[in-house]
């Protein structure tokens, strides 16, 4: 099996980073071939709306022409990846910017306009989609996140053929809160959460990764 999980934070050693690298971990305890990738050392950018990728007969039908720091890892997810684990803290509501330009290249490409929606992706391989953030499940369910996060998920079925969704919730963001301008959220219970819940997201991620390995 070939593990490939794709890092949205610009942090490669605080939460999503953390649960990313759990993941691999998992994946690595079945024995799987495994990578992390940090969107944030790539030089790509979004979709540009050449539609190369839908040209009939095309050299790149099917495929995102844009050359750049991305390609060979939209190459190796089409060619070699069994399982694909995304990870994003979310900014403004939403993933960050870099997931979401990465998204774009990744998912557009294979799509076909047509009744019903179908993919020129060749393979079908598992999915899932980390999510962490800062405010605590009571407010998660008070904003429109949950929408956000099942459209994306229906997509990456629609292309995949298979996706799972994890939220990590009440993430501890700083390591001195006295600093910064974060007055609606308590330090003292960001600490609690983070000595207490966090770890479980941990032992969850590890078993994304290695639940998602172990075949069928």
């Amino acid at each position: 099996m070939t593990f490939i999980a794709v890092n949205g934070s610009a942090r490669k050693r605080w939460n999503t980073a953390t649960l990313l690298q759990e993941c691999v971990k998992g994946a690595e305890s079945t024995g799987s071939d495994t990578q992390l990738i940090n969107l944030y050392d790539l030089d790509f950018k979004g979709c540009t709306s050449c539609f190369a990728c839908k040209l009939k007969n095309g050299k790149s039908y099917g495929r995102c022409a844009i050359q750049d720091d991305l390609t060979p890892i939209l190459e190796a997810i089409e060619k070699k990846a069994d399982v694909l684990v995304l990870g994003s803290p979310i900014y403004f509501s939403d993933m960050t910017g870099e997931m979401r330009s990465f998204l774009e290249r990744l998912l557009f490409a294979p799509h076909v306009y047509s009744l019903p929606e179908r993919t020129l992706f060749p393979r079908r391989i598992k999915t899932a989609f980390i999510y962490t953030m800062n405010v605590t499940k009571e407010m998660f369910a008070r904003t429109n996140y949950e929408t956000i996060m099942q459209e994306t998920k229906r997509i990456l079925e629609r292309t995949f053929g298979y996706s799972e969704t994890y939220r990590c919730y009440d993430t501890y963001q700083f390591d001195d809160y006295s600093k910064v301008e974060m007055e609606i959220f308590d330090p003292k219970q960001k600490a609690i959460s983070r000595e207490k819940a966090f770890p479980v997201d941990c032992k969850n991620a590890f078993g994304i990764g290695s639940r998602l390995c172990t075949r069928d």
